[in-house]
């Protein structure tokens, strides 16, 4: 049932966007009115697409999905949230592993800002293996990763390689 006029955030690296990712996405346009995928800024991972080209391939990928905007801050995504009077943050979990790291986050989120909520979503069985990372990895040694990312991502890539 999807609340009417809740909006929420589903932030992350997206670096690149995976079907994980949009697997998430769909199921969190059944429960909110409006999401936004932002592009989050982040020091700690070594990129392999810059923030613009992210953007540009979610959306393409997003093409005729209603109800979903993409964006891109650098700052905190509370802040993101309280500018743009957000309800929720979507934050998947793949595994296990992932829950601790997400759940501290969450906690300190909800000490900068309260009137948000944090929902945590379980990544479907089939691909809660997948991570930006991971893909990465296999992508950089030549590994077949179409299972895992939408078409213009691996046409992107391939591409981008290519040059």
């Amino acid at each position: 049932m999807k609340a009417k006029g809740l909006r929420a955030i589903y932030p992350g690296s997206f670096d690149p966007i995976t079907n994980g990712h949009l697997d998430i996405l769909d199921r969190s346009l059944a429960l909110f009115s409006e999401v936004t995928l932002v592009v989050a800024g982040t020091v700690t991972k070594n990129p392999l697409l810059s923030p613009e080209e992210r953007v540009a391939l979610i959306r393409k990928v997003i093409g005729g999905r209603k109800n979903i905007k993409v964006d891109r801050w650098p700052g905190l995504i509370m802040e993101y949230a309280r500018m743009h009077k957000y309800n929720a943050v979507i934050r998947g979990l793949r595994a296990a592993s992932d829950f601790e790291h997400e759940f501290m986050m969450a906690s300190m989120n909800k000490q900068i800002n309260p009137n948000v909520e944090t929902l945590f979503m379980m990544t479907a069985q089939n691909l809660f293996f997948v991570s930006s990372t991971m893909i990465k990895d296999i992508f950089n040694f030549g590994g077949d990763i179409s299972p895992y990312v939408p078409p213009c991502v691996m046409r992107h890539l391939k591409m981008r390689k290519n040059q």
